[in-house]
């Protein structure tokens, strides 16, 4: 029989290792979550559209460089929020497409992204969030509405946004529902994402909203699968609507004269009339 000092030993081993692993994933975590590139190499003047650099101070006092994209008559004002990869200057021709399509746009470069402070982490995004929704006014223009658009792990900050300050709408595109999900197809990444403190809960930081939403997804997606674009759907509870991209993958470009996309985008936001707002 086994010796009460061999039983503890055994257990002080297993609780060791533990203990390593879980540090070695909280030390990991970050730098598979995020994926950002310093500096800005362009901006939206390459694209020959006008913008302001706009500096924003987080309430951990880091700061955020932001862009806004002016528009005379826009369809919508947008807050978009990028995935995890590169910076600004990366994502200028998505946001330039955007603006070609009537939008005015304001876009911020997540801390240790592009020219902003920091290191990221998830709890410091949500920060840079809340500071970019300090700057926003509380009101948008009757003619405007306000709507939140994230791309992949910006689905998560548009969620977040929306859940702290009601919008007009949010648009969601290349989503999940959780990080979790995301790992899950991977027995040994999805066990490690039991250890780590990221979570990114897209659909628990929905719950709460109401404003409508606009869920785009790619039917070929290898990065953020089709089936988590539908389970995130599936957990919104206000009004909604799923547009399929058929055969477009995670980091495929979107034409500029691709009508089952613009169309979508373009009448959501002409969907957006004051009576549907919330209040």
């Amino acid at each position: 029989m086994r010796t009460t000092a061999g039983w503890l030993t055994q257990t002080a081993v297993v609780l060791l290792l533990f203990g390593i692993v879980a540090a070695a994933v909280r030390f990991a975590e970050s730098r598979l979550a995020f994926i950002p590139t310093r500096g800005e190499q362009r901006t939206p003047q390459a694209f020959g559209i006008a913008f302001t650099a706009i500096t924003l101070h987080t309430a951990d006092g880091e700061t955020i460089r932001a862009w806004h994209l002016p528009h005379a008559t826009p369809r919508a004002r947008v807050l978009y929020f990028h995935g995890n990869g590169g910076n600004l200057s990366l994502w200028a021709d998505v946001l330039a497409g955007i603006w070609h399509q009537g939008f005015d746009i304001v876009a911020l470069d997540y801390r240790g992204y592009g020219l902003s402070s920091g290191s990221p982490s998830e709890r410091g995004l949500y920060r840079d969030v809340d500071a970019l929704l300090a700057h926003t006014p509380q009101q948008p223009h009757a003619s405007a509405p306000l709507v939140y658009w994230g791309r992949s792990l910006g689905t998560v900050m548009a969620a977040y946004a929306a859940a702290q300050r009601a919008p007009d709408g949010v648009i969601l595109e290349s989503g999940f529902p959780t990080m979790r999900s995301v790992l899950e197809t991977q027995p040994i990444t999805w066990l490690f994402s039991w250890l780590s403190s990221y979570t990114f809960p897209t659909a628990d930081w929905m719950s709460t909203v109401r404003a409508p939403v606009l869920v785009l997804h790619g039917d070929k997606d290898r990065v953020i699968r089709y089936r988590l674009g539908q389970r995130l759907f599936d957990r919104l509870s206000g009004p909604k609507r799923f547009v399929t991209l058929p055969g477009v993958d995670h980091n495929d470009p979107i034409a500029a004269d691709w009508p089952l996309y613009w169309d979508a985008v373009r009448g959501f936001a002409e969907s957006l009339t004051s009576s549907s707002r919330p209040q």
